[in-house]
């Protein structure tokens, strides 16, 4: 069943047109992330689910119900901002009933149902407490269980976890999801952090300049990307001219100046047919550094140069020069990197790459 669908969507403020004619279907329980740059249209689009702008063309569905000129207090929905919008003079009890009261829901109810949400969220002792007492984790927190507290039909999220520290990020984005599985409710989460959207989401919508790019799952939008734009948004790529000659068997034969002939799988070229110009898409980490004399069997293989050298800890960006082309590899290490200067054989396992038509 779908939870939320959008038709053909228009944005316009006066001349410029924030969002194309997009349309979505959400699945009833999906988590769906809203991906892209600044600019891209996401939060514009969030906001017409929210009722906090209208669409200039197309329509909005919430479980079947069109809510086109349906008020923001009407549509049943739960939203938290990345500035968390707590109300500094109220308690942290009075702040996560906020919704209730206004919904004329009684107030032993009431009470049950902020206990249970600050359970949900695990801060079932801060009731009392004011916002300033707390941590920005636990603000997030707190927006969180105001938000779900209401019972909504659809969670939104407008960057929440951009105010909080790296370390901080990581744990609750885990911890986000959890609740989101355990509760069931449909959400809509609008982020431009491509790890965030790779590790929570069902699916991912990928925008650019207004427009849907690609939707899917994490894991097809991030190995079989529909665009040069999404290949290069989400993670690291490599990405060669190079030319289609046909086909082997189940594979789409790419003819590359640096790699010679790949054979791409064909569910990774999905839109590449016929011989003629294309696109070789290689992830940074699918290319892999290893000494010129060591065995290349099943990859493969060209001799290479590093130029450049990005410690990061456990694994090392390295930006390589093959003929003509410079390349970037990130690699696991366990000892020590490859030095600048130093001579290598660069590889791929034609598998692990995918095709793009010219556009």
């Amino acid at each position: 069943m779908s939870s939320v669908t959008l038709t053909n969507i228009v944005k316009r403020f006066e001349a410029f047109t924030a969002v194309h004619k997009t349309s979505l279907d959400i699945a009833e329980g999906n988590f769906v992330t809203l991906l892209g740059p600044s600019g891209c249209g996401k939060t514009t689009t969030l906001r017409m689910v929210a009722g906090l702008l209208d669409p200039t063309e197309g329509d909005i569905l919430i479980k079947g119900r069109k809510v086109n000129d349906v008020p923001i207090h009407k549509r049943n929905l739960g939203l938290v901002f990345q500035n968390y919008a707590l109300f500094p003079h109220k308690t942290i009890a009075e702040n996560v009933a906020f919704g209730l009261k206004y919904r004329g829901v009684a107030k032993q109810e009431a009470s049950k149902r902020v206990q249970d949400a600050l359970e949900l969220v695990q801060l079932p002792g801060v009731g009392d407490r004011y916002p300033k007492q707390l941590s920005g984790g636990q603000q997030q927190r707190i927006a969180l269980a105001r938000a779900i507290v209401i019972e909504p039909d659809v969670l939104l999220l407008d960057e929440p976890l951009s105010a909080l520290d790296a370390n901080l990020r990581e744990d609750m984005r885990v911890e986000l999801k959890r609740i989101q599985e355990r509760i069931g409710v449909t959400t809509i989460f609008v982020t431009h952090d491509q790890s965030e959207a790779l590790a929570m989401s069902d699916q991912i919508v990928v925008m650019s300049a207004g427009r849907v790019e690609q939707v899917g799952e994490p894991e097809e939008v991030y190995n079989t990307p529909a665009s040069e734009f999404v290949a290069n948004f989400l993670g690291a790529s490599n990405i060669l001219s190079a030319n289609c000659v046909g086909r082997d068997g189940e594979a789409v034969v790419l003819e590359t100046e640096t790699f010679g002939r790949v054979p791409v799988p064909a569910g990774k070229a999905p839109n590449v047919s016929g011989e003629g110009p294309a696109k070789l898409v290689v992830r940074a980490e699918k290319l892999q550094l290893a000494p010129r004399e060591a065995p290349a069997d099943g990859v493969v293989a060209v001799d290479a140069t590093v130029e450049t050298v990005d410690y990061q800890g456990q694994a090392v960006r390295y930006f390589v020069r093959a003929g003509d082309m410079q390349l970037q590899a990130i690699n696991m290490i366990d000892e020590r990197p490859f030095a600048e200067g130093a001579p290598v054989s660069l590889r791929l396992r034609p598998r692990d790459c995918a095709a793009l038509p010219v556009s």
